[in-house]
């Protein structure tokens, strides 16, 4: 049985789960998916094009599936997609995709903290914690396990490999390469996420690993392409570091410096 405020504007056109919760003063907008157990807070809007996850918590003044902040922008029909268990603290702004992708994404199991931005044509993986006022620019692919810290600014494009985490404040302006920490404004490389692959039961020979590649790769006698040649050789075998590689790969913008 869903319980909806009297002064909430819902749509009879959503398409609502059960075990719904919401506000006073909360509105839900027609073209909406929400899944079971979820919860809208007071004054939060929930635009068309929003589809949601079960078990997802969206707190009060938020915004998602709003229109993307972007002059390409037609008016096509997009999406923003939330999975289950990700919970959306008061003031978040989420907006959904343009033509060129059609949607933007947030994973299963993230943390979207208060006043933090994810904008169109963006994809978050699963299990991240995006902090307080975090801001970040469209386009941006951001891989699973990542932390940002509060204050922090990604420019657009931006790419954020998976297990890193980014220092508040930081200010990003290329790749940041998997399992590793960035901070300071402009973001360097200060070292692996030693900790944190600990506590996601990275093996001890494993973050060795990592540690050796980070040194070749950071190694101010070598180039990228130079240092990669030597990881490859080297460590190469490891799934870890073919990750690594695969991610500078790919990477237009060049990784974040020392």
């Amino acid at each position: 049985m869903n319980n909806i405020h009297t002064t909430a504007l819902v749509n009879p056109n959503a398409k609502l789960g059960e075990n719904l919760i919401v506000g006073p003063y909360a509105v839900v907008e027609g073209d909406v998916e929400i899944g079971n157990d979820c919860f809208v807070g007071a004054h939060a809007v929930i635009y068309s094009g929003a589809r949601i996850g079960n078990r997802v918590k969206i707190f009060q003044g938020s915004s998602v599936a709003n229109l993307p902040q972007d002059l390409k922008f037609g008016g096509e029909k997009t999406l923003f997609i939330i999975g289950d268990d990700t919970v959306v603290r008061e003031f978040a702004t989420l907006h959904r995709g343009t033509k060129e992708t059609g949607k933007s994404q947030v994973g299963k199991n993230c943390l979207l903290m208060a006043y933090s931005h994810i904008p169109h044509d963006c994809f978050v993986g699963d299990n991240c914690i995006i902090a307080n006022a975090v801001q970040i620019g469209g386009h941006s692919y951001i891989e699973d396990y990542v932390i940002i810290g509060g204050l922090a600014g990604l420019h657009q494009f931006s790419r954020v490999g998976e297990h890193s985490m980014i220092g508040g404040a930081a200010k990003i302006t290329q790749d940041v390469p998997p399992y590793i920490l960035a901070a300071h404004n402009p973001a360097i490389f200060t070292g692996l996420n030693v900790i944190g692959l600990r506590r996601r039961g990275f093996k001890a020979e494993d973050i060795q690993i990592l540690k050796e590649a980070y040194k070749y790769l950071y190694d101010m006698s070598l180039n990228v392409s130079q240092a990669v040649k030597v990881i490859e050789s080297k460590f190469g075998s490891n799934n870890y570091v073919q990750k690594i590689l695969n991610f500078l790969s790919g990477s237009k913008r060049g990784i974040v410096g020392k």
